[in-house]
């Protein structure tokens, strides 16, 4: 998939991965690879930043813990973490249902003359 594609959008995946429960940063990227069926194969340079970003603006937070005698952060959404996720499924559906009206392959009615 082309990266460009995710532009304004990778928060809102990582929003939905962590709806589900605290995971560390590996665990994120292989949920977002399972649940895309291998498509979403980001790189850690572009998820660690993003959680970084979205630990700063209040919507995840994070804590270190050491699991099988190495270091992990795991990230959990916060209360405004899940009313930004909200947020962003009610943006996608409009977003969504807007270009489908184009891209959908269904011809509008005409409007009259």
């Amino acid at each position: 998939m082309n990266p460009q594609a995710l532009h304004g959008h990778l928060d809102a995946l990582l929003l939905a991965v962590l709806e589900g429960g605290p995971l560390h940063g590996y665990a994120i990227i292989e949920a977002l690879k399972g649940r895309s069926g291998g498509v979403l194969n980001l790189p850690t340079g572009t998820i660690y930043p993003a959680l970084r970003r979205m630990e700063r603006a209040g919507y995840v937070d994070s804590s270190w813990s050491r699991v099988n005698g190495r270091e992990r952060r795991t990230y959990r959404l916060t209360g405004a973490g899940h009313r930004a996720l909200v947020a962003e499924r009610t943006g996608w559906q409009e977003f969504s249902s807007t270009v489908g009206r184009f891209l959908g392959g269904v011809e509008p009615p005409h409007a009259p003359a």
